[in-house]
């Protein structure tokens, strides 16, 4: 069984061209369904039936695993399916049988205005780090990169001059992403007078790079991000993604069309983008609840 896991795990890699951190959650949903069969004496996947794949879902239910957490498993089992499905392995996808767990959809958590107006303002200025932090921030917010997209990304990405830069994002798919005035300076200024203090010879391709001049890792950026809005008076707990989130939203409020949204994430689904509308709907009654004489 773990044979078949790790040839649907080269397709995804090699014919798809998917993250590494995508690969990682299919194995590990894989990796975690597969001791389950085995536990129960199924060793060969034409052998798992419709319920015993329901069996433990609902182990995973009972184990108080979330919807989305259940959902996401589900998806992973109903592609590596498909796949042995069609090199013959089993004979049709039971899978596809399987009804996807609803819950309560959460709506991303954003930061306003004015929280992100003190986020930038957080970094020293005055030193190399602090540069990078500014570059860091404003390109986060200024394009609403994925955090892997913006650790990963070079410095041959970069088109100060025409004020953009090709992101490459899930299926190693590119896009042309706008960076606006503050973020395109903000990276002149970091690239120009504080990079070149962190990084040693051999100089890596990344843009971002921590204080021993190697690529800045998600979890430094994590790390990074939350010092900063502890610096900034942001009481809410904060990640990354909230940058993202709020890149999107503040877009949305200011009357962004969903397509043009949709092509700056790279989502290749538009119902993925559509959850931003909600949270502007959101936003907007909240704002008329707070300031409306009569709300």
């Amino acid at each position: 069984m773990d044979h078949e896991v790790d040839q649907f795990l080269d397709h995804l890699r090699i014919e798809r061209g998917l993250s590494a951190n995508t690969l990682y959650a299919y194995g590990g949903d894989l990796a975690a369904l597969t001791a389950y069969l085995k536990d129960r004496g199924v060793n060969r996947w034409e052998d798992a039936s419709l319920e015993t794949f329901r069996g433990y879902f609902r182990e995973l239910e009972a184990a108080h695993l979330s919807a989305g957490s259940r959902a996401r498993r589900m998806a992973s089992l109903r592609s590596f399916m498909r796949f042995l499905e069609r090199r013959g392995v089993v004979k049709g996808n039971v899978a596809a049988r399987l009804r996807t767990p609803r819950g309560d959809q959460r709506l991303p958590r954003v930061l306003s205005t004015e929280e992100v107006e003190r986020l930038l303002a957080a970094p020293d200025p005055t030193t190399a780090l602090g540069r990078r932090n500014r570059a860091l921030l404003e390109v986060f917010y200024a394009t609403g990169l994925r955090v892997s997209e913006l650790t990963e990304l070079l410095l041959k990405q970069l088109h100060l001059e025409e004020g953009a830069m090709v992101v490459r994002g899930k299926g190693n798919k590119e896009r042309l992403v706008p960076l606006g005035d503050w973020a395109a300076e903000a990276l002149r200024v970091y690239l120009e007078q504080g990079r070149p203090q962190l990084v040693g010879r051999p100089s890596p391709p990344h843009v971002f790079v921590n204080h021993r001049g190697r690529p800045l890792s998600r979890q430094g950026v994590w790390k990074l991000i939350r010092a900063l809005a502890v610096r900034a008076g942001i009481q809410q707990p904060i990640t990354p993604h909230m940058l993202r989130h709020s890149f999107a939203t503040h877009l949305l409020e200011n009357g962004a069309d969903l397509r043009v949204l949709q092509a700056l994430l790279g989502h290749a689904d538009i119902s993925t983008t559509q959850i931003y509308t909600h949270v502007a709907r959101v936003r907007l009654k909240e704002i008329h609840r707070r300031f409306h004489p009569r709300p």
